[in-house]
């Protein structure tokens, strides 16, 4: 089996801009979470995409913290990165921001969730290390190995 090259969190890193419509609100006029955690899902499936070159499946998300709404006409930002990879997985980290004309950026939600890199017979298969640069990318990869963690712990056993 071939060595898997590292990558860098810079490497994958994704941005996603969408206008908030009417086809995207709830009864109460607001962004329905339901159509953010789509978005939310499609970049961290782009992050992970740009850093295994595979296809990949969300094997789970968590931490999904809805801190303020957005409303019709809001330009919402989602960015997405690399915090961790396993042997087949890799955790991506998704801040989504309501954007002002301004150009001010509020975080109106942060989720984490873990892809599964897959091989034409949509089996895991290993994943590159990650080269981590900065502070940040490092506090990310100490917190996620804790996130890991308590993910296990939370496993749901197969019958």
């Amino acid at each position: 089996m071939e060595e898997l090259k590292p990558k860098r969190v810079s490497e994958s890193k994704t941005e996603h801009v969408q206008i908030v419509l009417f086809e995207h609100l709830n009864g109460y006029n607001r962004l329905f979470g339901g159509k953010l955690v789509e978005w939310i899902d499609v970049v961290a499936a782009v992050v992970a995409r740009r850093h295994s070159n595979r296809n990949v499946t969300t094997a789970s998300i968590d931490n999904l913290q809805f801190q303020e709404p957005a409303h019709i006409n809001d330009t919402v930002v989602l960015q997405g990165r690399i915090t961790y990879t396993g042997n087949t997985s890799i955790e991506v980290r998704v801040d989504t921001f309501v954007e002002r004309l301004s150009g001010e950026k509020t975080l109106i939600n942060r989720a984490y969730l873990v892809l599964v890199a897959l091989d034409e017979n949509e089996k895991p298969v290993p994943v590159p290390p990650l080269i981590l640069e900065t502070d940040e990318d490092k506090e990310e990869w100490q917190a996620a190995k804790r996130r890991n963690e308590l993910r296990k712990q939370r496993r749901i056993e197969k019958y």
